[in-house]
């Protein structure tokens, strides 16, 4: 996760990091990816039913509830053993998370045990009721996936009237007071959308905007050659970039990161280095701090089945289900040598991976992206745009 305008447009100092020492505990959420502790951020995919069709879901989700979820007692469970070891949030993911009736049960269950308690939805059954019922459990945030405007966003999502059905359930959070923010992952079809979107966030004051780097995974595995080109990504980081910028100029601070490819991060410092040499190295020591891509140390994924996986990508390699041991055993035991590389995987990257100067910046990018195009998890990952000049070969 690359804070574009923490980074670009200076909202966040290195200062503002250290004055927490960096520990997960005391860092407020905005800068928790900076901490140098990395406990995980759980990502867990609480059902895997969804009302949508989205062609690009990573979970394969399915119109119908699975037999296999865990209990409303077996996440309660799961969310004690999370606090035990200190993770600071849990992002209650699906399929559709609205689905799931216990789901204000839970989410509240998490925030009395301390952690902060967000949803991944696609929006559509936010009604004015569950709005103020989440409200009122403390929900800390709700990010609603968007795939563009009206039409794009309908014909991704599968379904007529997706588009017209988040908007309410955006009106409906933002009226009962819930922090929201829009999800949107970026390809081929829907990349001229981006200036919509920035338009939308403008209209609707928006906070908060995460644009995803598509991952080749789940159903998105058939999007592998619709994904940008290299000067596509290019470009599209650069439209961010400057989209952010106009936006904090009018005095309108929105929060925008972009997600799933780190190499932004290194893009962001040599831009910069042109633009703002005194700014590029503060970038640069937070840069430092992020470390880039944490699949296996500083997230973590639990499927709707109680499996653990490196992140919500990686569900063909489970390292244990927690109806077995708890989640706070698995993640820790490195008797797994695929978790064990991923807690060092700097160590493990080959080809222009290994020989790039950013390394310690990108963390090696996203493996489970090159494992779906090479076979080799530790391949150099293809949606890397940065030039071999650029990277020091």
């Amino acid at each position: 996760m690359i804070g574009i305008s923490k980074l670009y447009c200076a909202t966040v100092e290195p200062s503002d990091a250290l004055r927490y020492e960096r520990q997960s505990g005391n860092l407020p959420s905005h800068l928790l990816q900076f901490s140098a502790d990395k406990k995980p951020v759980v990502v867990w995919n609480i059902t895997r039913q969804c009302n949508l069709k989205c062609i690009h879901c990573y979970a394969h989700a399915k119109t119908r509830q699975t037999a296999d979820e865990l209990t409303t007692d077996e996440g309660k469970g799961l969310i004690d053993d999370l606090a035990s070891i200190g993770a600071p949030v849990i992002l209650f993911s699906g399929g559709e998370p609205m689905m799931r009736e216990d789901l204000p049960e839970l989410a509240e269950y998490a925030v009395k045990k301390g952690m902060r308690a967000v949803i991944s939805t696609n929006g559509t059954l936010i009604t004015p009721e569950a709005a103020r019922q989440l409200k009122e459990i403390g929900l800390s945030y709700v990010g609603i996936s968007l795939d563009g405007m009206r039409g794009i966003n309908d014909k991704f999502r599968g379904v007529d009237g997706a588009f017209d059905m988040a908007m309410k359930g955006i009106r409906n959070a933002q009226s009962a007071g819930i922090k929201v923010g829009l999800r949107f992952t970026i390809n081929r079809f829907n990349v001229n959308e981006i200036p919509e979107l920035f338009d939308l966030l403008e209209e609707m004051n928006i906070p908060r905007i995460c644009f995803y780097h598509l991952v080749y995974a789940g159903r998105g595995s058939s999007l592998v050659n619709d994904d940008l080109s290299h000067e596509g990504t290019r470009n599209a980081v650069d439209l961010i970039l400057d989209r952010t910028k106009q936006l904090h100029d009018k005095g309108k601070p929105t929060e925008v990161l972009t997600v799933d490819n780190h190499a932004d991060g290194p893009y962001i410092y040599m831009r910069l280095l042109n633009e703002n040499p005194r700014r590029a190295a503060e970038v640069l020591e937070l840069l430092e701090m992020n470390e880039g891509n944490s699949s296996g140390r500083g997230i973590g994924c639990i499927s709707w089945n109680g499996e653990v996986h490196a992140d919500q990508f990686w569900r063909h390699h489970s390292f244990g289900n927690i109806r077995n041991q708890p989640f706070s055993k698995i993640w820790y035991d490195l008797s797994d040598p695929l978790l064990k590389k991923l807690k060092e995987k700097k160590k493990h990257v080959t080809g222009r991976c290994a020989q790039c100067r950013w390394l310690d910046l990108c963390g090696g990018n996203f493996r489970v992206r090159a494992e779906a195009v090479s076979g080799d998890l530790w391949a150099p990952d293809p949606a890397c745009y940065l030039t071999d000049a650029e990277i020091g070969i």
